[in-house]
Order: C-alpha cells, then sequence, then structure tokens
C-alpha cells in the first residue's frame, strides 16, 4: 500500500501512483487498481469507483470498490440525474457536501442517502487531450467528507488514472494487433508449404475465403491452423 501520510511530498506520491498503475499487467487490473487507489491517497473517501464512456457514447461502471459504487451509478443512470451525467456532459469535476440537500439532483442525493448511507462526493472527468475516457467517483459515508487536501489531490489522481487508462488501452490494442497477425502469418506459411504459394498470393488466398464466407481473417487463420483444413476444400490427410 503507498504511503498516505499528510506530510509525504506530493510529488513523490503521485510519482510512486505512476509507478503503480503503470507496473499493471492488463486494462481491467489497471482499472481496478485505480479505484483502490482512490481510497488509499483520497482520505475522506469510503467508496471508489470508475465509469467508462466507450466511443458510441454508452457506460459501464468498473473498477468498483465494492457494491455501493454500482448502485449508486445505475440510480443514476435510472434517473437521467447525478453528478455522473453532469461530470460526461459538461464538467471536469464535481463536488457535494451534503447529497440529501443537494438541489442539483434532488431525487438521485436524497436516495443515496437514505439506501446506501452515502453523504457526500468527489467526481472528477478522465480524460486526456485525445479524449475522454469517463470519470471517477468517490462517495464518502460522511457529511462533507472530502477536506482541501482531498478536492486538491483528486484532480491529480484523475490524471493519473487517465493516462493510465489511455496507456493500457493502446497496449492491449497493440497487443492484439501482435497476436492477430501472428496468427494470419502461421496460416500463411501453411498456404504456402501446401500451395507453393508466394506470401501476398496466401494472404490473398485468406482474404477470399473471408469475404466470402463472411468471418474475420484471423477466425478463418486460426480454424486453418488448429484443423489443417484449406479454407474452402477438404481435411489434409
Amino acid at each position: 500500500m503507498l504511503s498516505t501520510e499528510r506530510e509525504q511530498d506530493p510529488g513523490d506520491g503521485f510519482a510512486a501512483i505512476a509507478r503503480d498503475l503503470q507496473n499493471q499487467t492488463s486494462q481491467i487490473a489497471t482499472l481496478d487498481r485505480i479505484g483502490l487507489l482512490a481510497q488509499d491517497t483520497i482520505q475522506g473517501c469510503d467508496h471508489a469507483g470508475i465509469t467508462l464512456l466507450d466511443r458510441r457514447g454508452r457506460i459501464t461502471t468498473v473498477g468498483a470498490t465494492d457494491e455501493v459504487v454500482g448502485a449508486a451509478d445505475v440510480r443514476q443512470y435510472e434517473l437521467g440525474q447525478g453528478p455522473l451525467v453532469d461530470v460526461l456532459e459538461q464538467q471536469n469535476a464535481v463536488v457535494s457536501p451534503d447529497l440529501a440537500n443537494d438541489r442539483r439532483w434532488p431525487k438521485w442525493g436524497s436516495w443515496v442517502d437514505d439506501k446506501l448511507g452515502v453523504k457526500s462526493l468527489l467526481c472528477f472527468q478522465l480524460f486526456t487531450t485525445a479524449r475522454s475516457y469517463g470519470a471517477l467517483n468517490m462517495y464518502s459515508d460522511r457529511l462533507d467528507g472530502f477536506d482541501l487536501h482531498d478536492r486538491t489531490a483528486g484532480p491529480a489522481l484523475a490524471a493519473h488514472a487517465a493516462v493510465a487508462m489511455a496507456t493500457s488501452d493502446e497496449s492491449e490494442h497493440l497487443n492484439i494487433a501482435v497476436v492477430n497477425r501472428t496468427i494470419v502469418g502461421q496460416a500463411e506459411g501453411i498456404l504456402m508449404e501446401r500451395y507453393n504459394l508466394d506470401a501476398d498470393q496466401a494472404f490473398a488466398m485468406l482474404v477470399r475465403v473471408s469475404q466470402n464466407e463472411n468471418r474475420r481473417i484471423t477466425i478463418v487463420s486460426q480454424e486453418l491452423i488448429e484443423t489443417r483444413r484449406t479454407p474452402g476444400g477438404k481435411p489434409r490427410t
């Protein structure tokens, strides 16, 4: 666990957070770690999670530290009101010291106070210069649970989280691309050896089968590797 003592140099603390997030092995692990770091870093935070916004505008709650986060988020979707809705649509940050009496979201605020025992919150948009990824939501079980330190550290944590998400997203897509290219390359090799084709001819053959059967070229290639069956032909004996 990272040290979160108030006398710690903030620069050292966030440098450690950056290294921690960089060491995560997958996008899912990164998302889960961000929620836990929010609890460690933001003293008033009792519950934390991330709401992802995909390129089609669909939202999903991930990396939640407990069921309170998911329940609070779902209720916002149902009512069409809440800090998350505001942050994703128009604001970089939202603070509420007293949810039960916050006039911005009267139905949602009173509901989370009554049903979940959540009294206050911090919510930050997760964005880079390239795109917005969603929001980091932090809930407190105490009225005015987030002090000045928390409100100052929150944007920095959100910025580190957004950069880590961008990096893991790019890395994951790169890994998928490398794996897919390896699969297609192996299939090309089988066809080249079997039919004395060059690489371009083998790839063109895979493309034709993919188009004719309306299946992705990686699926056609994987099937060839596993079954040794020539695309559109009979099993090799």
